[in-house]
């Protein structure tokens, strides 16, 4: 054993510089051409172009790119980082800028400084648009939105303008986000004791929403907008039935419903299931004291959870509110778009706990990203903010159109980053052409070639 030790001579025995360009983030430059392909930075460029004052210093859309590729990159979200990645000839190289062309911190932290209140909603018209986008691609039958808040914890920074206490005993911020599938369409960046219903947010942000999709997409569609106990509320309830739309909520459960349950013989109880749980429920009517109307409710309590029973008096009930079976037109419209019977308790309870696949793109965002702000002012932040959404978009998006074959598009962008962004990789320069190699395994370990191809295959439809 040790002679074959001794006969090794392959010891690295010396470490030297080398004027090569090398970079071991590869695959932002994939990134980067799937970003390009569909036209995403003159979107950004149509709504921003005017924060560039003068001649001097960098383009909007330059800045854009190195900021989405921040997060996208994921190594350190301290904006110092801008510093280590300009003097970072390979980075440069990557994501098909100059040296010249990188920004110091210092100019990140002006670019995100230059907005202001009247400014930041822009940010959201970009959301809808991308949202709009993947409607047309993906033309659903149905659309189901989810609306909640997510709190991101800066209980470090207390002096920061926003930094506030929230419900999960945390200071910081609680922006209102709404979502479809994987994306988060649109979204209103909040101080942390803005609560769920807190003023007229929820009904403007539905409404802004459904007008999108009747105005740009179809005027048909069925809409389904499920929300939890935080947005139980006649006002809103009367909103959505205004706006033509079918709604799932959570209630709040008072104690007549109780009284009424617990007289109730359990004959009366029905059941339903999904792969793990099992309910038992009832339906019944619901009439709050100030509500001009009687609203389908449905009280339900878990019997087993996760494959584990759950003894009678340890079970968590909740109450559920829904117009579906009650609304005549917005019934019928669901009924021609889906092959379920979406009128049964059944379909409406599971769909009502479905909502927990909206609570992992908040999971998603926060993966991608940092809950950390990094400034002091609430504009600011905003902004940061909305960049690292818009950052989670496209990444969800990428991983649809270019990565599908490649990744599971339920992948994390940890995952992602690893697999499809972290590779080493060699620039070269020659017959006028700037030319990325990387090894023969990892050419064909990550089907580079199809990721090449896709990424600078726009989709049908495209984005402006």
């Amino acid at each position: 054993m040790a002679k074959d030790f001794k006969k090794n001579n392959r010891k690295i025995t010396k470490i030297q510089v080398t004027n090569d360009t090398l970079t071991g983030r590869s695959g932002l430059l994939f990134f980067v051409k799937y970003l390009t392909s569909i036209n995403f930075f003159q979107l950004f460029h149509k709504h921003f172009y005017f924060l560039k004052k003068s001649k001097k210093g960098q383009t909007v859309v330059n800045i854009c790119k190195q900021i989405i590729c921040f997060f996208m990159d994921g190594t350190s979200f301290a904006l110092t980082r801008f510093d280590q990645l300009k003097n970072d000839r390979g980075y440069a190289c990557t994501i098909e800028n100059t040296s010249k062309m990188m920004c110091s911190s210092h100019a990140v932290k002006r670019f995100f400084q230059r907005f202001s209140p009247a400014t930041i909603w822009l940010f959201r018209i970009i959301l809808l648009q991308l949202f709009i986008w993947r409607l047309k691609l993906e033309k659903p039958n149905v659309i189901k939105l989810g609306i909640d808040t997510m709190v991101l914890d800066n209980d470090e920074s207390l002096k920061k303008q926003g930094v506030e206490p929230t419900y999960k005993k945390k200071k910081g911020f609680q922006p209102l986000q709404m979502t479809w599938g994987p994306y988060i369409i649109d979204a209103i960046f909040r101080s942390g004791k803005k609560h769920s219903n807190y003023s007229n947010h929820v009904i403007k942000m539905v409404k802004t929403v459904v007008n999108k999709i009747r105005k740009e997409y179809s005027k048909d569609v069925p809409v389904i907008l499920r929300a939890d106990t935080g947005f139980f509320d006649n006002h809103n309830f009367s909103a959505f039935e205004n706006m033509e739309i079918a709604y799932i909520a959570g209630g709040k459960l008072y104690n007549d419903i109780k009284e009424y349950v617990d007289k109730t013989p359990k004959e009366c109880f029905g059941s339903c299931k999904n792969r793990t749980n099992i309910w038992d429920y009832i339906e019944l009517g619901d009439k709050r004291g100030t509500w001009t109307k009687y609203r389908r409710a449905f009280y339900t309590t878990v019997r087993k959870e996760k494959e584990q029973l759950i003894l009678e008096f340890a079970r968590p009930d909740s109450i559920i509110y829904t117009n579906i079976g009650v609304d005549q037109e917005i019934t019928e419209k669901l009924r021609t778009a889906l092959t379920e019977d979406c009128i049964a308790p059944e379909w409406i309870i599971r769909e009502y706990h479905a909502r927990g696949a909206d609570e992992l793109v908040h999971k998603g965002l926060k993966d991608l990203g940092t809950e950390q702000m990094p400034f002091f002012r609430f504009t600011a932040n905003a902004a940061f903010y909305y960049m690292m959404v818009i950052a989670f978009n496209l990444f969800e998006c990428c991983k649809r159109d270019a990565a599908r074959e490649i990744l599971p598009v339920s992948s994390l962008a940890k995952t992602f980053r690893r697999k499809l962004i972290d590779f080493a990789g060699k620039i070269v320069f020659h017959a006028k052409q700037q030319v990325l190699k990387v090894s023969r395994s990892c050419y064909n370990d990550l089907q580079l070639n199809k990721l090449w191809k896709l990424c600078n295959s726009p989709p049908d439809v495209h984005l402006i």
